[in-house]
């Protein structure tokens, strides 16, 4: 299958790079349109692209078209390709464009509309993907099959595509932010800053292995950290006196009321 990708920013060259570096497709099977030649030499000259003079010309030579445009000018995108698209599969990462918005613009066509993360650039990614679509099953398949070479898949309603996305889109800025602070803290202490971010960001990686693998509550998790009268429960106070839990709800429901 040739995958094009209309728009070649942060999070399309995360699931680029992501799906050759799993193996799921080869670079010289990927095209590529961007505005920014640079952008698209770049990744070219690393991953062996196939680069395409403007958006009709990717389109006419892929099979799965991946929108990777941003908002504000998807739909002049569309308006400029629609007549070349036939029977090739549309996967669509432009934020509140959603199947039903597809389905006013381009009738009749095959499309799903995802929330994927630049996790997928380490094959670590989570991708939501709008349960309402117009893809059939083999296509489905296809798409479940791409995303889950970069991490993992989950089918959520299409009304709570918009809190889901909050979530896992925008939430890794919020664990770097988190990492970059204990990591502040260690160096203030006395660690040195390679050391504090190794030690940091192996720590956070584990903990939330372990909410994955053993399914218990977070809060019963962090209990079984929390010794009676110990360090962490006065670490814990601290960041509860610092308002550290809203301050996250905060960030998830503005990310949400802003998208």
């Amino acid at each position: 299958m040739k995958i094009g990708f209309i728009g070649m920013g942060n999070m399309a060259s995360a699931i680029c790079k992501g799906i050759i570096k799993s193996g799921f497709s080869r670079g010289e099977d990927i095209y590529s349109y961007d505005i920014d030649q640079k952008k698209q030499q770049s990744m070219q000259e690393t991953y062996h692209l196939q680069l395409c003079q403007d958006e009709n010309d990717l389109v006419k030579q892929s099979d799965v078209i991946i929108m990777a445009v941003k908002p504000h000018i998807i739909e002049k995108v569309l308006n400029k390709v629609k007549t070349d698209i036939k029977e090739q599969m549309i996967i669509s990462i432009v934020a509140g464009y959603s199947n039903d918005k597809y389905n006013e613009l381009l009738p009749g066509t095959h499309h799903l509309t995802v929330m994927p993360n630049t996790p997928a650039n380490v094959l670590q990614g989570m991708t939501l993907f709008e349960k309402d679509n117009t893809l059939n099953e083999k296509e489905l398949q296809f798409a479940k099959a791409l995303f889950e070479s970069i991490g993992e898949v989950y089918m959520i309603e299409n009304d709570q595509m918009t809190a889901g996305g909050a979530l896992t889109g925008c939430g890794p800025a919020f664990v770097y932010m988190f990492i970059e602070a204990l990591a502040d803290g260690a160096v203030l202490s006395g660690l040195p800053r390679a050391a504090a971010y190794k030690l940091a960001s192996q720590m956070v990686l584990g903990s939330a292995q372990m909410v994955k693998e053993t399914e218990l509550h977070p809060g019963i998790l962090k209990d079984q950290v929390c010794s009676p009268g110990g360090i962490t429960i006065k670490g814990v106070k601290a960041l509860e006196e610092n308002g550290f839990r809203n301050a996250v709800m905060d960030a998830v429901i503005h990310s949400k009321s802003s998208s």
